[in-house]
């Protein structure tokens, strides 16, 4: 999956629906060009996915196609698909303590949680000063306004859901994770010696995928989470992506499903851990 597949084939579906409703009208892609005054390829381009359509395109199409009792729903796909993918830099221009308070009410509500992270720690399980290394990172990189104390301490505060209610959350990560350090060494040590600690909750699951292991159908991708089997959220290096359609969460599914099959659990998984605590030394 691409990082934009998920919009792109949303884009396709409305452009699709589009075409049914355009067809419906007895009009042809020309006909409704010549009536909207648009170039006659921009039909096309919209119906078949490659322009996004704006909302004066939608209530055009639904005026000369005899469907305006259509024009708001169309309107609400649009925007529910410009929505789906979204760049870093507009997300978190109000900074990042809005961005952490954000992703609070979903984390509250979903009961099964299952993280698959091959860039770092799960935020769910860092420490604070784990955090404040790859925000502040994300700050310098991204130039986003200084709130990095509020928004740590929001993202301390996501962590109750550890410990409260009938959450589980499984968690998986590359070995090469571990082994990468953040912040400094002495940050790194911290986290890693957390991360024992949290594999010890009856709620929690954490998996490791070992360095040279078989990949199988287990490939690296993009780390996502997913909530419940109701959305999945995917971190790309300049957006991030909410997948809602059924078909698109059940392939995350099947890749989380894989990548556990090559993870290991329990005293392997701590040993992986304790050797990346001892090459810090």
């Amino acid at each position: 999956m691409t990082s934009s597949s998920s919009v792109r084939q949303a884009r396709e579906a409305l452009g699709k629906r589009l075409r049914e409703i355009r067809k419906d009208s007895g009009l042809t892609a020309r006909e409704l060009a010549s009536r909207a005054g648009w170039h006659e390829s921009k039909c096309s381009r919209i119906e078949n996915g490659r322009t996004a359509p704006s909302y004066d395109d939608l209530r055009t199409y639904t005026l000369h196609c005899d469907a305006e009792d259509q024009t708001a729903d169309l309107i609400a796909t649009a925007r529910n698909i410009e929505g789906a993918y979204v760049e870093w830099r507009r997300l978190e221009r109000a900074g990042l303590k809005r961005v952490q308070e954000s992703a609070a009410p979903l984390s509250e509500r979903t009961r099964r949680f299952r993280t698959y992270q091959s860039w770092v720690v799960p935020g769910l399980l860092q420490t604070a000063a784990y955090t404040r290394a790859v925000l502040a990172t994300v700050a310098t990189l991204r130039d986003v306004p200084g709130d990095l104390d509020a928004a740590v301490a929001v993202r301390m505060d996501r962590q109750r859901v550890l410990h409260a209610g009938d959450h589980r959350f499984a968690m998986l990560m590359e070995e090469w994770v571990l082994r990468t350090v953040i912040g400094d060494r002495e940050i790194m040590a911290g986290q890693l010696g957390r991360l024992v600690a949290l594999a010890t909750l009856p709620s929690v699951s954490l998996g490791i995928i070992p360095m040279g292991v078989p990949r199988g159908g287990g490939w690296p991708v993009e780390s996502f989470t997913m909530y419940d089997d109701e959305q999945v959220n995917v971190e790309l290096v300049s957006a991030h992506l909410t997948v809602t359609q059924p078909g698109e969460i059940a392939e995350y599914a099947k890749a989380f499903s894989e990548l556990s099959a090559i993870a290991v659990y329990g005293t392997a998984a701590r040993a992986l851990i304790t050797a990346a605590i001892d090459s810090l030394e």
